[in-house]
């Protein structure tokens, strides 16, 4: 009589290599920081998963060009209703947000890998 217990160490690894790659593609924590600029939008839009999305307008300086003022976009999901509705109440102002980066978007977490999760200030 043949023993199943190969098999079944063959199909657990295989279940494990396969978690642990799911993991680290969709809930991995790859970057966290903060940006901090102007507010442009945030919507709520989705098909099937409604999610909260924004757009946030950071100013700077370009180099290589003096004087050269340059727009940088930031473009994130907001995980928590109650922060995107303060947000959506104060469009316009000046947010410091902290986010986390992950390695890729899950539908129902939003479109973006960059996750805010908290708001530091209003200005």
């Amino acid at each position: 009589m043949k023993s199943k217990k190969p098999l079944f160490i063959v199909l657990g690894v295989i279940f494990l290599i396969l978690g642990g790659f799911f993991y680290y593609r969709y809930y991995f924590v790859f970057g966290e920081g903060v940006k901090a600029g102007q507010l442009n939008y945030v919507v709520k839009k989705g098909y099937l998963f409604k999610t909260y999305e924004g757009k946030l307008i950071q100013t700077g300086f370009r180099t290589g060009q003096p004087g050269a003022i340059q727009s940088n976009e930031f473009e994130f999901s907001v995980g928590d209703k109650d922060i995107a509705e303060k947000m959506m109440l104060n469009s316009g102002k000046i947010f410091e947000l902290h986010y986390k980066e992950y390695v890729n978007s899950l539908p129902w977490r939003g479109y973006s890998p960059f996750v805010v999760d908290s708001i530091i200030s209003i200005k």
